[in-house]
């Protein structure tokens, strides 16, 4: 079953019991899927990549708005963006913890064969990939800085 069927009947489920906070989540999702379907260049259909892009896209916006919100002193705007970010969490994959990420990024380091610094850029391409949807970009590049220099 595709993101969009998934996002779809959930959506039903949501005007049935009537939750009004999570079917807005769930329609801007949908909005989101169905404007990248319909760009131009783009085929019909999503990959499961690009929509897991769209997910962490929509999540880290959701994170950022709502740090904002907060530092703002707008608890209201700021509670309404974190539901909604609870609700995209619900469709991306588990993500690592702390321990995981730095055990998978030495792996990585050793397979490409890193030494220091310089080869970051090497290594940052090669962890995006392999650990897309598991990990927020920034704490994989802070950790590969610090492997890297020790």
């Amino acid at each position: 079953m595709s993101l969009k069927q998934q996002i779809e009947g959930d959506i039903k489920k949501a005007m049935l019991a009537k939750q009004k906070d999570e079917l807005t989540a769930l329609r801007s999702i949908k909005s989101l899927i169905l404007l990248a379907e319909t760009e131009k260049g783009s085929q019909d259909v999503l990959s499961e990549d690009q929509e897991m892009k769209l997910l962490m896209k929509a999540a880290k916006q959701r994170k950022d708005s709502a740090g904002l919100y907060q530092e703002k002193g707008r608890e209201d705007l700021a509670s309404k963006e974190l539901l909604e970010l609870e609700v995209i969490n619900r469709y991306l994959p588990k993500q690592l913890s702390e321990d995981e990420l730095k055990e998978a990024l030495k792996a990585i380091i050793t397979e490409i064969g890193a030494s220091g610094p310089q080869d970051m850029g090497k290594v940052m391409g090669a962890a995006t990939k392999k650990l897309a949807g598991k990990a927020d970009g920034k704490t994989i590049s802070s950790l590969v800085k610090t492997i890297l220099q020790n």
